[in-house]
Parts: structure tokens; sequence; C-alpha cells
């Protein structure tokens, strides 16, 4: 283990650059880096990919039990011990829990063919939004989401700690272009609206679909939602205009569950 007590540690200023967004100097190309914080974000990690590239550890909380475990399973040549002060300066929550991951997010392979239940996801830009999606998307048993271009990116900090370790169970393909990836579907594409749409509750589902997503403010793009299979709108009271966008995935995947049980 190394001990940090500077902001200036090349090792540190990488991890800000991280937080930050920023690719390391000279750095081109490959998977992007990203920073995962707190301790149930950090054991998902190890469950998930193994070793992270580097670990920050708060070094007046190294004996606290679940940082304890952390440390016990890492290569001690990645882990940095930081003063309480160096690690609070790179902490992006209000009560940081004494460790952050440097990690390279994964590169999945895209499918030829799509035939098993997914999430497609058109400009959605709300953080917060983006990684219930995805918890939600993995809690119905989805294994792959596809994200258009304009969308917020699903591995930056605010999307990780809101997703809570559903990124490790899902293959994410990130600045697509989702008309285009329409000639690659053998299911149907099932859009939620709220034009010359079928109450989701009439709606017999597939066992196997599509889902797309919209922007929280314009909803799905015209030019998607003209090749929809299916649309689909949500019955509510007419005292709000919508339903928030996490929030509608949620019950229309439940729903389908409900109809035709584990989608394929």
């Amino acid at each position: 283990m190394k001990t940090l007590s500077s902001r200036d540690n090349p090792d540190f200023r990488l991890l800000l650059r991280t937080l930050q967004g920023q690719r390391a100097p000279g750095e081109r190309g490959g998977a992007v880096r990203v920073a995962l914080e707190g301790v149930h974000l950090c054991e998902s990690w190890l469950s998930f990919a193994g070793q992270p590239e580097l670990a920050f550890v708060d070094s007046d909380r190294q004996m606290q039990p679940e940082i304890a475990a952390l440390l016990r399973a890492l290569d001690p040549a990645r882990v940095r011990l930081c003063t309480p002060a160096l690690l609070r300066a790179a902490s992006q929550v209000v009560q940081g829990q004494g460790v952050i991951f440097l990690a390279r997010a994964p590169q999945p392979v895209m499918p030829e063919r799509i035939q098993s239940n997914c999430l497609w996801l058109d400009r959605v830009q709300d953080p917060g939004n983006l990684g219930t999606l995805l918890r939600t998307a993995a809690a119905a048993g989805i294994d792959c989401v596809f994200a258009s271009k304009g969308t917020v990116a699903a591995w930056s900090p605010k999307v990780l700690r809101s997703a809570q370790g559903a990124h490790f169970v899902l293959q994410i393909f990130e600045g697509q272009d989702l008309v285009a990836l329409r000639a690659r579907l053998d299911i149907p594409l099932l859009v939620t609206a709220l034009d010359a749409a079928v109450s989701l509750y009439d709606a017999a589902l597939p066992p196997a679909a599509a889902w797309v997503f919209g922007n929280e403010g314009q909803g799905v793009a015209p030019g998607l939602l003209a090749h929809a299979d299916l649309r689909v709108r949500i019955p509510h009271s007419t005292r709000v205009e919508s339903l928030n966008v996490a929030v509608a995935a949620g019950v229309c995947l439940f729903e389908q569950l409900r109809q035709v049980g584990r989608p394929q």
C-alpha cells in the first residue's frame, strides 16, 4: 500500500480527472475509466470484475469492518491510503464512505441480432433517471440496454450511485443510432406514447420486446416513434400530464412480467 497526502500525487490527480469526466493526458480511445464511490459499488465491482486499477481508501477508516473486508480482497499494490481531508476533496457525496475505486468500464460486443427483452433509451438526460432505469431493468431480468446519442453518460458517478450496482449485470451500449438499430431487431419495438396508443393494461404484451423510453421533456423522437410495432400508454389521473420516465419503465416492465412471466 502507498500513502497519499498531496493533491499533486499523479494517482490522485488521475482520480480527480476521472471524477470530472476527463481522460488522462495523451489517452485516446479504449475503455473509459470510471470512479466507483462507496462500499456497495466497490463490493459489486470486485464480484463482477475483480481487481480495480486503483483503490483509494480513507486511512482513518481502514479498520472499519466493511472497508477492512474490502482491503483483504484487494491487491495491496493497488491500494492508496489517503488522509481523510484528501479523500473528502475527491468525494462527490456529502457523507462519503471512505473508499473510491478506479476501473475501466466494460466494452460489450454489439449483438448481430437482438432477440431478447431489452431497454432502449432515447436522450434520457437526468443521471438519477438513468440510474433508476438501469436498476429497474436489471430487476426485471433485462440483460441489454441501448442508449442513444444525447443520453447522459451511463458510467458517470451520479448514474453509478443511482443504479446501485445494476451496471454490473447489464450490457450497456451507449451512443447508439436507435433508428438504425431497428434493423437488428427480431422482436417487436414497443414505445410509450400519449397519442394513438393502446392502454398498457389492454395490450397483449409479447414475451420479449425492445422497450423504448424517451427524453424527460420531449418523449420519444418522432423518427423512432414511427418505427414502433406497438404504442402503449399508461392510464393515470389527469391531475398530472405524464409520469416520470423511470416510473413509466417500471410500470411497463413489471406489467410485462405479470402477463407473460420472466421475459426471454
